[in-house]
């Protein structure tokens, strides 16, 4: 088994309310890095100065680090590919400010790639904390529903059929093959990195997760994406929240995704182009069912459920009920 060379990829801005438990933790794992790589995107508070700090310590410790402050603000997006681009290991590792790892999760993921040399990318659960690093009594996956289809379906090789109904890898969890970045890389306009990785990764290779918490997942109001798990009422006001325009905008996504596709010269790429075209139109069928009212949309909507495209590319009863009710 060859030992890969692993890279972090730490991204700040505005952090150091909670940054000093999380570089300690890059410190405290019993598989060191051998490198890492941080962008700061034009910080204002005392972060800097505490990555500094940290790159002394991580050289001490013979970890490579590369430290960049970017002099505009490029956004958490563009900072994570600028990173990504820039590491030179052979797995590398996405890395939020504000979390905390596990001391073990870069042993074991780096582990599972060394293991399985058709593994692209991996991601794993986390524990839900609070602003404090207290726990919210709920994992990601249980907050993100993971249903055991989709799991199961993951495991087996098929993580692209999760991906055409809905995101499911968080990038504070995720690993990757740096072959990954050059084949992704740049992301498509509105979407974020970790989906955008995610959907290439699952359609040109081997999607796969741990199904253990690897990190504290700190949930606060600063957060740039979080997560909550919703109780009764939070679903009940979801189906009936306006959605012409979220549609609307996905369709658009779905668009950029198909286009890559097509462009792709990987095998079964135009298969994979044609899968995401034909949710795009489902939709765009959808945001014109939007638009009537309520007693007209039974028949549409009916329709798609037939042809189970609720199923297929939403949450299935779930979306279907959204449709009838929303507003727009």
């Amino acid at each position: 088994m060859t030992r890969l060379r692993v890279s972090i990829v730490l991204c700040t801005y505005n952090g150091a309310a909670h940054l000093q438990p999380q570089l300690d933790s890059l410190l405290a794992q019993t598989r060191l890095p051998d490198e890492i790589v941080i962008g700061d995107d034009g910080s204002t508070d005392a972060s800097v100065d505490m990555l500094q700090a940290f790159a002394v310590r991580a050289q001490d410790a013979g970890i490579e680090v590369q430290l960049v402050r970017h002099r505009e603000n490029l956004g958490y997006v563009d900072n994570f590919s600028v990173g990504l681009r820039a590491a030179q290991g052979d797995v590398l590792f996405l890395c939020d400010q504000d979390d905390v790892w596990r001391t073990d999760k870069l042993a074991r993921m780096a582990e599972c790639f060394e293991q399985d040399s058709s593994l692209l990318l991996l991601h794993g659960d986390a524990r839900l904390v609070d602003d404090e690093g207290h726990s919210l009594g709920c994992s990601l996956f249980e907050a993100l529903q993971m249903t055991a289809p989709e799991r199961e379906a993951i495991h087996d090789g098929r993580a692209f059929d999760v991906v055409l109904r809905r995101s499911f890898v968080t990038g504070a969890t995720a690993a990757l093959r740096r072959d990954l970045v050059a084949t992704a890389l740049p992301v498509a306009p509105g979407w974020i990195h970790d989906e955008w990785l995610a959907a290439v990764a699952a359609a040109v290779g081997r999607v796969d997760f741990i199904d253990q918490p690897l990190i504290d997942y700190r949930q606060h109001g600063a957060n740039q994406i979080g997560m909550r798990k919703r109780n009764l009422a939070m679903k009940w006001r979801d189906l009936l929240l306006p959605r012409g325009r979220l549609l609307a905008g996905e369709a658009e996504r779905l668009r950029l995704l198909e286009e890559y596709l097509a462009r792709a010269a990987f095998h079964g790429s135009r298969d994979r182009a044609a899968q995401v075209r034909d949710k795009r139109t489902h939709f765009e069928r959808r945001v014109a069912m939007g638009r009537l009212p309520r007693w007209r949309r039974w028949s549409p909507v009916l329709r798609e459920a037939r042809g189970g495209f609720y199923r297929r590319y939403g949450t299935g009863i779930r979306s279907l009920l959204r449709d009838l009710l929303r507003r727009d």
